[in-house]
C-alpha cells in the first residue's frame, strides 16, 4: 500500500536532527512522494534545499501563510513571486504549488485586510502560473469564499483546502466552489471526539487527499508525538473504517487524486 502526503512541513527546525530518519521511515511506511508547503519566505528557501536533496520524492510549495503576514508582508511578496517566475521559465520547475496561504483569524484579528490582500495576491499566482493551491483557513467566515469568487473561473488547477475538519455543509460549499478542489484529511479524523468521520462518509473518496501536517495534528495513537509522514496509515485506516472500505482503495483513490492535482498525471 502506497500513499502520498500532500502536507509535510519537513523543513521545520522540529525536523533537524533526523530528516533523513524521517523521510526513511516514512518510504518504510509507504510514501512514494512528500509535498512541503512553506509559510513565509525563509521557510521557502528552506523547503526548496531540502527538497533538491530527494528530488522525485520531496516536492515544495511557494507561498507566506496568513499568519506571517506582518508589515513586511509585500517584500516578502515581491521576492516569492520573483522566485516562482524564475522557477516556471526553467527547464524543470520545482514548485508544485502555491502555498500555504488564506485566511486566519484565530489568534490575531488586526490583519484582516493585509491577509486578504495577500491571499488576493498569491490567488492571482496560482492563476496566472496555473499551479493549483494549498489554503489554510481558521474561522475566516465567509472572507475565504469571498477572495475566492473572482477567481473561480481562473484557477484552472483547482488546490486544496488543507486540514479540513467541519461539517457535511461546509464540505459541500468548498467543494462546489470548483470541482477541482480536494478536501485534505489528517489526524483530526483519528481523534476521539472528532465528528469527521460521519462527515466523510458523505464526501466523495474523489474528492479527498492525505496529510500529516507534520510535526503538528499527530493521529491517534501517536497524539503528543511529533507528527511524520509514516503515520499517514493511521488516517489511511480510519478513512476506510469510517466509508466502509479497504484501506488499499483509499490509498489507490487518493494517490490518484494527488498525482493529478499536483502533477497533472491522469
Amino acid at each position: 500500500m502506497t500513499f502520498i502526503d500532500t502536507h509535510t512541513h519537513l523543513y521545520d527546525d522540529d525536523f533537524d536532527t533526523d530528516v533523513a530518519d524521517v523521510i526513511a521511515r516514512a518510504m518504510e511506511a509507504g510514501a512514494t512522494k512528500m509535498l512541503v508547503p512553506p509559510t513565509d519566505l525563509r521557510s521557502t528557501q528552506k523547503a526548496l534545499a531540502l527538497c533538491q536533496q530527494f528530488p522525485d520524492l520531496l516536492h515544495p510549495m511557494i507561498g507566506l501563510h496568513p499568519e506571517d503576514v506582518g508589515n513586511d508582508y509585500h517584500a516578502q511578496l515581491e521576492t516569492m513571486e520573483q522566485m516562482l517566475a524564475a522557477d516556471h521559465k526553467s527547464d524543470n520547475p520545482q514548485f508544485v504549488a502555491v502555498g500555504e496561504v488564506g485566511l486566519d483569524y484565530y489568534w490575531d484579528k488586526s490583519h484582516k485586510k493585509e491577509q486578504r490582500d495577500a491571499f488576493s495576491s498569491q490567488l492571482e499566482w496560482a492563476a496566472r502560473y496555473r499551479l493549483p493551491l494549498m489554503i489554510h483557513s481558521r474561522n475566516a467566515g465567509n472572507d475565504l469564499l469571498e477572495c475566492m469568487r473572482p477567481w473561480q473561473h481562473k484557477l484552472e488547477r483547482g488546490g486544496v483546502f488543507h486540514c479540513f475538519s467541519g461539517s457535511i455543509e461546509t464540505a459541500n460549499q468548498l467543494l462546489n466552489y470548483h470541482p477541482r478542489f480536494y478536501l485534505g484529511i489528517g489526524g483530526v479524523l483519528t481523534f476521539k471526539n472528532s465528528n469527521l468521520p460521519l462527515t466523510v462518509k458523505h464526501i466523495p473518496l474523489e474528492r479527498i487527499v492525505l496529510e500529516t501536517d507534520s510535526p503538528y495534528m499527530a493521529p491517534t495513537p501517536m497524539r503528543g508525538r511529533r507528527n511524520e509522514p509514516a503515520y499517514i496509515p493511521y488516517i489511511i485506516n480510519r478513512l476506510a473504517e469510517a466509508k466502509g472500505i479497504t484501506p488499499e482503495e483509499v490509498a489507490a483513490v487518493t494517490t490518484r487524486n494527488a498525482m493529478q492535482l499536483f502533477f497533472g498525471i491522469h
